[in-house]
C-alpha cells in the first residue's frame, strides 16, 4: 500500500449527502477478477448520459475539476454495500483523499486497506471549502497527515481527524503514513511468528 505523508492537489465538490457504493462503482462493473481497471466507470450512471456522452451537468465532470486529487463530499458518503471496489475506483480515478463530514463504517475502513485518506472536517468547516473550490476553477489544497492539517495557500488551515475515536485517529493515521494494511502490520511481527512457529512446530523447521 502506498504511503501518504502530504499531497498538494486540484479539489473537485461533490456536493451530495449519502453517495452510495452503488453510485460510486455499479455492480455491472465489477466482474473483472484482477483490481485493476475500475477508475473509468468512477459515477459511470452519473457521468454519462444515456447515449454514452458525458453529462454536462455532472459535477465532477466540469473542466475546473479535472486532474482533481482530492475529493470533497456531502455526509455519509459510502453508504449502501460493502464493495471494496468503490475505494479502488476513486483510488484508480487519482483521488488520494476524500473529505468529508462523515463516511458510512465500512467504507471507511477500505479507505484504510487501501490508502484512500479519510479526512473529517465539521460540516460547517467543510462548507468553507466547499466554497472556495467552487468560487476558484483549479482550486488546489494541502493535505498534510503528518500534521493532520488540511491548508490552502490563501490563509485557509484546519486541524482534522481521519477517526473520530481519538486513540483509533492515532493508530490509522500510523498505517497510512507508513503504508501499512492489515497484512502489512502482521508482517512487522514476521520474526516474533518465525520464533513461535520454530517452538510450536520445531520438526518442520529440521534440515
Amino acid at each position: 500500500m502506498q504511503p501518504f505523508t502530504k499531497h498538494t492537489g486540484i479539489v473537485a465538490v461533490l456536493n451530495r449527502p449519502n453517495v452510495d457504493t452503488d453510485q460510486i462503482i455499479s455492480a455491472q462493473y465489477m466482474k473483472r477478477i484482477e483490481r485493476t481497471g475500475y477508475g473509468e466507470f468512477l459515477f459511470q450512471a452519473w457521468r454519462h448520459l444515456p447515449d454514452g456522452s458525458l453529462n454536462p451537468e455532472f459535477e465532477l465532470n466540469r473542466p475546473a475539476y479535472q486532474g482533481a486529487s482530492i475529493l470533497v463530499a456531502g455526509r455519509n458518503f459510502g453508504s449502501g454495500s460493502s464493495r471494496e471496489h468503490a475505494v479502488w475506483a476513486i483510488l484508480q480515478a487519482g483521488y488520494r483523499a476524500v473529505v468529508v463530514p462523515s463516511l458510512a463504517d465500512i467504507f471507511h475502513k477500505n479507505c484504510f486497506e487501501n490508502g484512500l485518506v479519510p479526512v473529517f472536517l465539521p460540516e460547517n468547516v467543510l462548507g468553507e471549502v466547499m466554497d472556495r473550490a467552487q468560487a476558484s476553477p483549479g482550486y488546489r489544497m494541502t493535505v498534510d497527515l503528518e500534521q493532520s492539517e488540511i491548508f490552502d495557500e490563501q490563509g485557509f488551515r484546519a486541524p482534522f481527524v481521519v477517526h473520530p475515536e481519538p486513540q483509533t485517529h492515532k493508530f490509522r493515521r500510523h498505517c497510512l503514513l507508513n503504508g501499512l494494511d492489515e497484512i502489512g502490520l502482521t508482517l512487522h511481527h514476521e520474526d516474533k511468528i518465525d520464533a513461535y512457529e520454530r517452538r510450536r512446530w520445531p520438526t518442520r523447521f529440521d534440515s
